[in-house]
């Protein structure tokens, strides 16, 4: 179908790269343990919506810039790792401003569409989504495929239909967590900490990778 080949191979490994976790497993729990289940589906929906930016971009071979020039490598992932780091600054200084609200009566510190922007930003400006697609998806295209193009944006929709189910069952289980586990609000503080610092080192940790 279109040149792909092993389609298993590809539905299995995507499966395994998405439970790894990482800044988009981070943010969909964050949001889900401080606003709830349809924070972690707004969360979900931006960052398998970012997914797309980098298919297309592989698809029409955009990502080839990024693996090729390091200006434009280095300026892509200075702009992640900010918004990641900003990202880690929102959620420590958030949680400052929502801890004497209940549980039950809590109001949103964000909207869900903005909850939805940040997720698609979080997994966009991230460079090394680029270079994944750029390197693992071509494994599973034929050379000899009569439109690479659309065989590319295939695999990219199953390896992003996969993330999205894996990403709601993030979402629904920590909020499940949220809304039936009794935690001491000193807990709650400790682990926004974490979170917050969590996504502060990740994108100090951007900041300084490497181009491969």
């Amino acid at each position: 179908m279109f040149g792909i080949h092993d389609l298993w191979l590809f539905i299995i490994s995507g499966i395994l790269l998405n439970i790894t976790p990482g800044p988009d497993t981070l943010f969909i729990m964050a949001k889900s343990a401080s606003q709830g289940w349809k924070a972690g589906i707004a969360a979900s929906l931006g960052i398998c919506s970012g997914v797309y930016v980098h298919v297309f971009a592989a698809a029409f071979g955009l990502s080839a810039l990024l693996a090729t020039s390091a200006t434009a490598f280095t300026v892509v992932k200075l702009v992640g790792a900010a918004y990641l780091i900003y990202l880690g600054w929102l959620t420590l200084s958030q949680k400052a401003q929502t801890t004497s609200i209940t549980t039950l009566s809590q109001q949103p510190a964000q909207s869900l569409m903005a909850i939805y922007r940040q997720g698609f930003l979080t997994n966009m400006l991230n460079p090394k989504v680029a270079l994944f697609f750029l390197a693992f998806v071509p494994q599973f295209i034929s050379t000899s495929a009569e439109n690479t193009a659309l065989a590319f944006i295939t695999l990219g929709t199953i390896f992003d239909i996969n993330s999205l189910i894996w990403c709601f069952l993030i979402a629904l289980t920590t909020a499940f967590a949220r809304d039936h586990l009794k935690v001491s609000q000193n807990a709650k503080a400790f682990l926004t900490k974490v979170v917050g610092a969590l996504f502060i080192g990740l994108g100090i940790r951007l900041a300084v990778s490497t181009q491969h």
